[in-house]
């Protein structure tokens, strides 16, 4: 009798154990694959496609995109520094998803050849001392060929790049400096003219 009832009370804990549940902690992305077809060169800023991270736990959760690697690859691996993603940081309610948008700046001397990523997306969680990964992430694979350029080049698409990237402030700027500088070059003109002319008047007296 006392081991039907132990049985039985097994049973019930079993069973009952999916009602106290803990909430779970979820992330999932929009894309698994990313090939960039264009070839890419040294010194410019590119837009990648974006990124879309979805919160498939049952909690509020903050999340962040990063990138990692595969170990062994075979391909190059791209510095860490050269992606901006925006926002870098950001909330996700149960259910709700984020639109992350990627950049790639490529340095001015970039080795050419065939590279490899993740972009990886995880929650993060508030701890005492800051913010810390979970232990779980979801990432999209990333592949891009760098063509060989020279310094000339890259400065060039470097400079190109952010102009059109950040259209229409740096136009703007530009501007602005040159009315700023014609303005300074028209004064001290203008200043050296009225002091030569004055100078001249005094010496016909």
């Amino acid at each position: 009798m006392k081991k039907i009832l132990l049985i039985f009370l097994l049973i019930n804990i079993v069973f009952l154990m999916p009602s106290c549940s803990y909430a779970k902690i979820g992330v999932g992305i929009g894309t698994g694959k990313i090939v960039v077809d264009e070839q890419l060169r040294s010194g410019v800023i590119y837009s990648l496609p974006s990124l879309t991270v979805v919160n498939t736990g049952d909690e509020v959760s903050d999340y962040t995109v990063s990138i990692a690697y595969h170990t062994d690859q075979p391909e190059l691996r791209p510095e860490k520094d050269w992606f901006m993603f925006s926002p870098g940081l950001f909330k996700l309610e149960p259910g709700e998803s984020k639109v992350v948008e990627v950049k790639l700046n490529l340095p001015l001397r970039t080795e050419p050849g065939f590279y490899f990523a993740y972009l990886e997306a995880s929650p993060v969680i508030k701890k005492d001392d800051g913010k810390s990964s979970v232990g779980i992430a979801a990432a999209a694979k990333l592949y891009f060929e760098i063509v060989p350029s020279n310094i000339f080049e890259a400065i060039y698409f470097k400079i190109a790049s952010f102009f059109e990237i950040y259209s229409p402030w740096p136009q703007r700027v530009s501007v602005t400096i040159g009315i700023v500088s014609l303005l300074f070059v028209l004064r001290k003109y203008l200043n050296f003219d009225i002091s030569f002319k004055k100078k001249n008047n005094k010496q016909n007296e």
